[in-house]
């Protein structure tokens, strides 16, 4: 599309820069994510799993065309729908979604309306076959499930939005879970703002756990959440499952008195150095059932003299060590870099819609924008670059200018002589190339 404007720069009198360009494109990078939605079969798992009810007797844009164009355009980084009434003329994207004539953002807009809760559903099968799919390819053995709720703030009157005392804000409240191991975002299930954080969290990782110890029954399946889920409802649906479970619990009278009575106090101890010691006892709350290992970590700063207790509710056995215990559970703390990643990069926490299935929807798209690129860096990316977040994927692999050359039999993506990491490209497409014969 040609614009009118033209502007003359002041550094230099002889230059004038305008979008005259032509058919150019900024985005010929999707080319790799188009790669890898080919590999997963994406299309057809999309077409077998997800069916969204169409009351439309003619119709140009198809359901499954529009819902992959809206993923294209959040790894590309367009956040807003309106975006499609230009995208929808860029070749790259015209020639990666396979089709000349893309959605408008009317289009769009009236295809979020035809979901239903049933689709939900749907939605959340469409993401554990890719994830099933990208743990085939990457040998994973191991599993462990992050659980944790954030917040998505509102900006209006959107159905079930209201006031979180937590986040001192209105919004949303939604539950989601990744592993730990890999970044996968295993589930995400959208909620009202002033939902507590363990609310609904057994009808939530019930169907993980069940998938997965199916799914890998010689895996010890390792499930890890802060205070805000120290449930017995937790607890009840891992032991239940033969999986594991590491829960942060918070501090009362009881646990504080049996810390105390714990500690160990040396004749010779140099008051002025931190001191932490690690206990593991058997303690039952009044709301459950039976008795749990609980395990202590009690910390004294230099020059103090009182201790601070941490508790972690725990079915591991006895021979893992406290002090592992506590580690293992320090290293959840990578979670919230994906939950940030996801709303950061993939626009997660965006509620533009009036309607609550809406932005439920919205948000599983934004999932799986999520996923397919994790697929990419943990499958088509060397070990060192796996950390990059989107920003840099965009910028290094994505933003790539090119230009779409058509002849009778062929189709020329050409793309910029000067791609600084053009080595680095052909690489990933070589893995994922190799990468098929796993599927």
């Amino acid at each position: 599309m040609n614009s009118l404007q033209k502007k003359q720069v002041k550094f230099n009198s002889n230059m004038t820069i305008s979008h005259t360009g032509g058919r150019l494109s900024s985005d010929s990078g999707l080319v790799l994510v188009k790669e890898l939605m080919n590999t997963f079969g994406f299309s057809s798992l999309a077409e077998h799993l997800l069916h969204i009810k169409d009351n439309r007797a003619y119709f140009t844009h198809d359901n499954l065309a529009i819902f992959e164009q809206l993923i294209m355009q959040l790894i590309a980084g367009y956040s807003a729908d309106s975006s499609a009434n230009l995208l929808r003329q860029d070749p790259v994207f015209q020639i990666v979604l396979g089709n000349k004539h893309l959605a408008s953002q009317s289009s769009i807009s009236r295809f979020l309306d035809r979901f239903t809760e049933e689709n939900m559903n749907q939605f959340q099968s469409l993401n554990q076959a890719l994830i099933d799919k990208a743990r085939l390819i990457r040998n994973d053995t191991e599993l462990i499930i992050d659980i944790d709720s954030t917040h998505s703030d509102t900006y209006g009157r959107q159905e079930q939005t209201d006031y979180n005392a937590h986040y001192q804000t209105y919004g949303y409240h939604p539950l989601v879970a990744f592993d730990g191991l890999t970044g996968d975002f295993l589930k995400a299930e959208l909620r009202s703002g002033n939902q507590y954080t363990s609310k609904g969290v057994k009808k939530f990782i019930d169907p993980l756990l069940d998938h997965y110890s199916k799914a890998l029954p010689h895996t010890d399946i390792l499930v890890r959440g802060d205070s805000g889920f120290a449930t017995p409802e937790v607890y009840e649906s891992c032991e239940a499952n033969h999986s594991h479970y590491v829960i942060r619990l918070k501090n009362n009278r009881r646990l504080g008195l049996l810390a105390e009575q714990s500690i160990l106090y040396g004749y010779n101890q140099n008051w002025e150095e931190r001191e932490v010691q690690y206990f593991s006892l058997s303690y039952q709350a009044q709301s459950w059932s039976k008795p749990r290992r609980i395990c202590i970590r009690s910390v004294r700063e230099g020059g103090e003299l009182l201790f601070n207790h941490t508790f972690i509710v725990t079915n591991l056995s006895e021979n893992v060590s406290p002090k592992t215990i506590f580690s293992l559970y320090g290293k959840r703390g990578t979670m919230e870099n994906y939950i940030k990643e996801a709303k950061a990069g993939f626009y997660f926490d965006k509620t533009d819609s009036p309607r609550f299935l809406e932005n439920q929807v919205r948000m599983m798209i934004s999932v799986l924008a999520y996923n397919l690129v994790n697929f990419l860096k943990t499958i088509g990316f060397e070990k060192v670059n796996q950390g990059m977040t989107i920003h840099s994927i965009r910028l290094k692999l994505l933003k790539v200018a090119g230009k779409l050359v058509q002849t009778g039999r062929r189709v020329y993506l050409k793309l910029s002589s000067y791609h600084v990491y053009q080595t680095e490209f052909y690489k990933i497409f070589e893995r994922l190339r190799r990468s098929k014969q796993w599927i």
